[in-house]
């Protein structure tokens, strides 16, 4: 089974990824319609360009092909002083979106150069970024990219600085180089990290790997890179810049697959061809899989069990016929693997010379014969079973017999048949061992009579099977139906409830007529309950259902539960500064005032009770219509006080 395995830190890095942020961002922003240029194409990739192309972003050439209406976004890249010099003695709107390392490197060389050192970049000179850093340097800056080149160098008090893309390796050596020749210098590793650990990555994932693929711009530099480290250690490596250029059947004959890509290489680039090589390889191997079952049969020197022989018949007695096979040993037909009617012999049907197929049932690999037997090869009967079940679609039961190379061999009577190892479950397996003796049902994908040679999977049967089990429970579901589910999981805004194989959602207001603030004030994991559905889109899979529903509405049957004079028990809810509220029972508040609280007179009712408390209370009226109950903490405590005289004389006044 082919591994296709990704280097880390692959695709994008920190500075092409904000340069695409930022201009993406002017893009959004241009409400007015201005001209979008980027000074140079702003990453290494065709694709990318391309597409920003399409959304009206330009590539400039040149300052003087933009005004002062224009958009100009400097790449990661970056640019040399006296561009940004233009830029502002011409009040052009320029977006900064130079690399961050980058920019320190020109403030490096800017520094150096005024200084009066000789500034030494280390890198190619037609690169932009190496431009970039040229431009920042008040004398001549040197510009090598081998050690020859160093060599050659005869200033001296140099200052070395690193185009962020290049290999470790080629500093160390001009450095060596430098010292050799006895130069002044200073060195300032400027090689970007993430740059460096991509090499690293990409050169550790070479070392085991039978192919690398690199992804990234024919005209990326750091892509170039990458290409040249995994060259050196693995010999079977391609360059990718697009799906077409994937050396799909070269890719077929390996079985570990490395993927690096440069900093300029969108990840959705890097997902479509890793998904392409899946794809094909998966797709070549099911094609194949008649061939893989032919080679691993032809690694056996002698005919292994359950294989059709063919052959002369060299001495045929009573007993047995013996069959010369054209290998180093003969094969022995007892009398017993040969259906013989009445009192017919071996002799009556055998003579010298004659063609005979057989079917392997024993073989030796030391001086003992290979037993055949020819009733088995009547399980031909067998082959037409399967080749009916392939052209019926009905399934087959079958036995897992032994694992081989991407999948395991399963015997179905006395017929075998292969079984990939993506469709041994409809989860993924890793190893095939654990299904090894196993009986299973499969379906038949490919079969091939000529060659004695079937496909099987477990998978769809599966799949299938499921699919039936929902399309029944489906069927016998209806909206309004009250059915019984468990609680599966809890989310913020309701319960999920499986009903046999579906899950319905519970929504947080359809649980109870009362408040809640989170599911579980009233269910947990596990809770059997009865629940009424609301409604169904088996397109979408989705059912809303109902807890509340399966019992009345509280206003509904107030009269039955509940009479005014009635003395009732309920919690405090909720406080106002006239009075608090108390539930009888979800669903059902009733207001007490605050003139009704307490047998004295209440000037803050957060003082006579609290959130949550339990109490009783008389109810005084109840309003239906209006849906309102009027309640009495004192007067259900029986202990009324009349008012005192002068309370009475106030009252009237």
């Amino acid at each position: 089974m082919t591994e296709i395995i990704r280097a880390e830190g692959s695709g994008f890095c920190f500075g092409v990824k904000g340069a695409i942020e930022k201009t993406e961002e002017q893009i959004r922003k241009n409400y007015d319609n201005r001209r979008i240029f980027t000074c140079g194409p702003l990453i290494h990739n065709k694709l990318v360009t391309d597409e920003l192309a399409s959304r009206g972003v330009k590539i400039l050439s040149s300052l003087q092909e933009a005004d002062e209406n224009d958009i100009l976004i400097v790449r990661s890249h970056g640019e040399g002083k006296a561009f940004w010099e233009e830029a502002e003695r011409r009040n052009l709107t320029v977006v900064d979106a130079t690399c961050p390392f980058v920019s320190k490197i020109h403030s490096l060389a800017a520094d150096a150069s005024g200084k009066g050192l000789n500034v030494v970049i280390v890198g190619d000179a037609a690169h932009p970024e190496v431009k970039g850093i040229k431009g920042w340097c008040s004398g001549e800056a040197l510009i090598v990219n081998s050690g020859e080149e160093a060599a050659a160098i005869k200033a001296d008090n140099l200052f070395i600085v690193c185009q962020t893309t290049i290999r470790k390796e080629l500093l160390d050596e001009i450095v060596q180089v430098l010292e050799a020749s006895g130069k002044k210098f200073i060195v300032k590793n400027t090689i970007c990290n993430a740059t460096a650990m991509r090499q690293k990555n990409c050169s550790k994932l070479a070392s085991y790997c039978d192919a690398m693929v690199i992804i990234g711009g024919s005209n990326s530099s750091n892509t170039r890179k990458l290409y040249e480290i995994a060259k050196k250690t693995c010999s079977n490596t391609f360059f990718v810049e697009k799906i077409a250029d994937l050396p799909l059947h070269q890719l077929q004959k390996c079985t570990k697959i490395g993927v690096a890509a440069g900093a300029s290489t969108p990840e959705c680039v890097i997902k479509e061809v890793i998904a392409k090589m899946s794809e094909h390889i998966t797709e070549k191997s099911e094609m194949n899989m008649m061939d893989l079952m032919d080679d691993i049969e032809k690694s056996l020197r002698l005919p292994r069990v359950g294989e059709i022989v063919n052959g002369k018949v060299h001495q045929v007695t009573d007993k047995e016929i013996i069959v010369n096979m054209g290998c180093k040993k003969d094969g022995v037909i007892p009398k017993e693997e040969v259906t013989l009617e009445g009192d017919q012999k071996l002799t009556d049907l055998f003579k010298d010379g004659d063609e005979i197929q057989a079917k392997v049932i024993k073989t030796d690999d030391g001086d003992g014969v290979i037993l055949l037997s020819k009733k088995k090869l009547e399980a031909n009967e067998h082959w037409n079973e399967i080749n009916e079940a392939y052209e019926n679609g009905t399934v087959i039961t079958v036995k897992v017999v032994r694992q081989v190379n991407g999948g395991v061999i399963a015997a179905y009577k006395e017929v075998t048949g292969f079984i990939p190892l993506s469709q041994l479950s409809d989860k993924f397996v890793e190893n095939a061992e654990e299904f090894i003796g196993q009986t299973m049902d499969v379906k038949v994908t490919r079969v091939d009579l000529k060659r004695n040679r079937a496909v099987f999977s477990h998978k769809a049967v599966v799949i299938e099977e499921r699919q039936k089990k929902l399309a029944e429970i489906w069927e016998g579901l209806h909206v309004d139906d009250v059915v019984e589910g468990t609680v599966m999981r809890f989310t913020d805004y309701g319960a999920f409830v499986d009903l046999g194989g579906i899950d319905g959602l519970l929504h947080i207001s359809e649980i109870s007529w009362g408040k809640l603030k989170h599911p579980k004030e009233v269910l947990q994991i596990g809770d059997r309950v009865k629940v009424k559905i609301l409604s169904m889109n088996e397109e979408k899979g989705k059912i809303s259902l109902g807890l509340k529903q399966t019992t009345p509405e509280p206003w509904s049957v107030i009269n039955e539960k509940y009479a005014v004079g009635q003395i009732v028990e309920g919690k405090v809810v909720q406080i106002k500064e006239y009075g608090a509220f108390i539930e009888l029972e979800p669903g059902l508040d009733g207001l007490v005032h605050i003139s009704e609280v307490a047998n004295k007179r209440v000037s803050d009712i957060a003082e006579e009770l609290q959130l949550g408390q339990a109490v009783e209370a008389k109810i005084l009226d109840i309003d239906t219509e209006r849906k309102r109950i009027s309640l009495s903490i004192k007067q259900a405590a029986g202990d009324v006080e009349e008012p005192a005289d002068e309370e009475i004389e106030e009252t009237e006044e």
